[in-house]
């Protein structure tokens, strides 16, 4: 077994004896295969709602699957992992970590596509997922968190309220979703100091 093929094991194994609490469910890559149209859906809402989470529209069904299903590889290497929360049987929200898959980064991860269904916000979904996060991180050593988001998104204001510090803004980063640029600004979060 080469060192990757047994760094993946370790993280596999690690990450199964994580167990997040409910409504937030720890994704297995047979799982994402069953839920890539809910996703699909959950991830156009967004989109059409003004989130700035990579996609421009208009975004077909297709698109938005099609960008779920990209991600499978890297949940089932173990270098990503997806935690949906739910409510009464429907996907509310999603985020997924990504592992920093350097030699020289394997105490990093970067958070990415926090999103929670526009009929779903102002309950605490976010949160619930972004603390899911911090203990999947812990479960597998990682202990530097970064990510970035759209600047004056409301999810900016949600970040600082999580523990991360904000490191400064990019401007003209990406189009937003109705193709105008946007800056981002990039946060990161120490999770050894609490």
């Amino acid at each position: 077994m080469t060192k990757t093929e047994e760094t993946a094991v370790l993280t596999s194994r690690a990450a199964k004896g994580f167990r997040p609490e409910p409504p937030v469910f720890l994704c297995e890559p047979e799982d994402l295969q069953q839920i890539i149209p809910e996703l699909g859906n959950l991830l156009r809402a967004c989109v059409e709602d003004g989130a700035g989470i990579g996609f421009v529209l208009p975004l077909e069904k297709e698109q938005a699957e099609a960008f779920w299903a990209s991600r499978l590889p890297s949940i089932e290497n173990c270098d990503a992992f997806m935690m949906v929360a739910r409510e009464q049987g429907e996907i509310t929200g999603v985020v997924m970590l990504a592992l920093a898959l350097q030699d020289n980064g394997q105490h990093r991860a970067e958070v990415a596509k926090l999103m929670v269904h526009p009929h779903h916000r102002r309950k605490g979904i976010a949160r619930k997922l972004m603390a899911a996060v911090d203990g999947l991180a812990l479960s597998l050593d990682r202990w530097l968190l970064v990510l970035d988001t759209v600047t004056g998104d409301r999810a900016e204001s949600l970040y600082p309220t999580c523990g991360y510090r904000k490191v400064g803004v990019i401007p003209d980063y990406a189009y937003g979703s109705h193709g105008s640029l946007d800056a981002t600004t990039v946060f990161y979060k120490d999770l050894r100091t609490g």
